[in-house]
């Protein structure tokens, strides 16, 4: 029997909606020790996406959704087990990590991306493309296997008035593309030098923009004369004066590549860990500015509803969302994807978090 679709999910990701849904970040961090950290967030301010974590044991058989919301589409079994952070469905895995060590995840890309229309003849290798991180997690183990794969499928929208997404893979080697669909359904693999990413434009675009702040430097300007005036700086970091604060996708990407570029090496992979948590705490967006003046914003804490960190090397994902700020692992070397069962469970078991008292004696 054919599986529908949430009228939730399907309203919860409309673009017709008038709350914006584009607002990830995602940074790339090295540590001393040789491995490659990817981070980022996710943003959503309409309402709570009920995240969840699911573990995927090999051999587990999905099924794709296809325009409509059925469940007939292609069928693609797990090779490798792996990790996913999900958003309203368990099947929509956003972020994740499989035990090869190759990290996927997905970025909204609104306005920009166009996949191709949707053939019923060739429903048999057509993917959804809130599935198409699951699918690769479950296929691939390195960067190079994505682009092959990713060519063997036609990749589709659910719902034709939902933002269209893009890509990021990296693998434990620190190799990492990004896949933007484009011109009916063009496929653009694209290397990523700095490991940013955020959402429209195309990924060439945000990086052409980064000359537009050439002018930027880490640490103080130096002190000048203006006629007989001298100028001095009022506090620390006047080099990084101009660098664009609003949340728009192109300042988030400018700022957090100079955070990204001047962030000092850490000794180990667990403190870059640490350190990309720090940085992407910049990135948080409170949910009211999500919203038309006068409007009432959803009951959630923040439109950035989890932020993640992946060592690619360990097999360690980590989290923390909106709702609790400790930052959680889940450990892949404590896993046997031969044995365990599929599993989804809520990235949060309660929604209120009660705040700590200290008793002082």
């Amino acid at each position: 029997m054919k599986k529908k679709l949430s009228l939730i999910l399907l309203a919860a990701l409309t673009g017709t909606a008038h709350i914006p849904a584009d607002a990830c970040t995602g940074i790339t961090l090295k540590s001393q020790d040789g491995r490659t950290i990817v981070a980022r967030t996710i943003e959503w301010g309409g309402s709570d996406l009920n995240s969840q974590y699911v573990i995927v044991p090999r051999g587990y058989r999905q099924q794709s959704f296809l325009p409509g919301g059925t469940t007939d589409g292609m069928s693609f079994t797990a090779r490798y087990g792996y990790v996913g952070l999900s958003v309203e469905q368990e099947q929509f895995v956003a972020e994740g990590l499989n035990e090869a060590g190759l990290s996927a995840g997905l970025f909204y890309f609104p306005a920009y991306g166009q996949y191709e229309t949707y053939d019923p003849a060739e429903k048999a290798t057509t993917l959804a493309d809130l599935q198409l991180v699951a699918y690769v997690l479950g296929e691939c183990a390195t960067v190079d296997e994505v682009k092959a794969a990713v060519q063997r499928v036609h990749i589709v929208q659910i719902d034709p008035r939902a933002s269209t997404v893009h890509w990021r893979f990296t693998d434990p080697s620190g190799h990492q593309i990004v896949l933007e669909i484009v011109e009916d359904g063009q496929l653009r693999f694209y290397e990523n030098p700095l490991g940013v990413l955020t959402n429209s434009p195309d990924l060439p675009w945000h990086l052409t923009n980064l000359n537009n702040y050439v002018n930027l430097f880490p640490g103080s300007a130096p002190a000048r004369k203006l006629g007989s005036v001298e100028l001095r700086q009022f506090g620390a970091g006047s080099g990084f004066l101009g660098l664009p604060g609003d949340v728009t996708p192109p300042s988030r990407f400018v700022r957090a590549a100079f955070y990204q570029a001047t962030a000092p090496l850490q000794a180990t992979a667990e403190k870059a860990i640490l350190q990309g948590f720090q940085i992407l705490n910049n990135f948080d967006i409170p949910v009211g500015i999500e919203f038309a003046d006068g409007k009432i914003p959803a009951d959630i804490p923040s439109a950035t509803q989890w932020t993640s960190a992946t060592d690619m090397t360990g097999r360690r994902i980590y989290f923390r969302t909106m709702y609790d700020s400790r930052i959680r692992c889940i450990d892949l070397n404590n896993i046997d994807f031969a044995r365990t069962t599929y599993q989804a469970q809520p990235m949060d078991t309660k929604k209120e978090q009660p705040i700590q008292h200290i008793d002082i004696k």
